[in-house]
């Protein structure tokens, strides 16, 4: 168990990589994870990705939730469990910058997890890159779409353990790194040697990518 379950009732803020924070009441920590509640969601952070976490004396009072939407014991509570009891249940994830992704976990691998968005359709999500869950509450539906709508739409590529061998099976496909945050990621996948990844744009400009740095990948439409 880690030290901050110490810190369990109070206000704290934590600070994470790209100049995230989020601030709340400390719920539950676990072996790999923490649990704040900000008053209506709660939202999982991986311990790996904070940076500072510190009690935060400016947060107004936060009212104790009554329960919690991914009920696990607190000795067993991980990453890999909750994201496991989260399959199927519409949520907000954080892995690059600032953009929120909204949809649901359908498998989870050795290295990665398959999320699927209506917007960006099956994503490869580092775990190593996850900055944050957030579970929806019951009555939320992303976008107000009807449910049937946001069935998932599998994609023809089977799954392999490692996100590497993953995105090995893309080759000379168009692929999407990072929700295209920077242009010189969205291209089509040339090779793959030496955890270098390597594109050519747009423009056929070559471009290379270290995959130890890739923190989520898709394809333009699921193929």
């Amino acid at each position: 168990m880690n030290n901050f379950k110490v810190f369990i009732g109070k206000n704290i803020c934590v600070a994470l990589p790209g100049l995230l924070q989020q601030s709340g009441v400390l719920i539950d920590t676990g072996s790999d994870l923490i649990v704040l509640f900000n008053g209506k969601d709660f939202i999982y952070i991986p311990i790996s990705n904070i940076h500072l976490l510190y009690i935060d004396e400016d947060l107004e009072p936060i009212d104790s939730p009554t329960q919690k939407p991914l009920e696990i014991d607190s000795d067993s509570l991980s990453l890999r469990k909750i994201l496991t009891n989260s399959k199927g249940i519409f949520s907000e994830i954080v892995v690059a910058k600032k953009q929120s992704i909204h949809g649901y976990v359908t498998n989870i691998m050795n290295d990665y997890f398959v999320f699927y968005s209506p917007v960006y359709n099956t994503m490869y999500i580092s775990l190593q890159h996850l900055k944050w869950l957030i579970p929806y509450r019951n009555d939320q539906i992303p976008y107000s779409l009807d449910r049937t709508i946001l069935a998932n739409y599998p994609s023809t590529l089977s799954l392999a353990r490692s996100l590497d061998e993953q995105i090995k099976k893309m080759f000379g496909k168009m692929i999407i790194f990072d929700l295209g945050e920077n242009t010189r990621k969205v291209g089509q996948l040339l090779s793959f040697k030496n955890n270098i990844l390597e594109l050519v744009t747009a423009r056929q400009e070559v471009t290379y990518v270290n995959a130890k740095h890739v923190k989520a990948v898709h394809l333009p439409r699921n193929d």
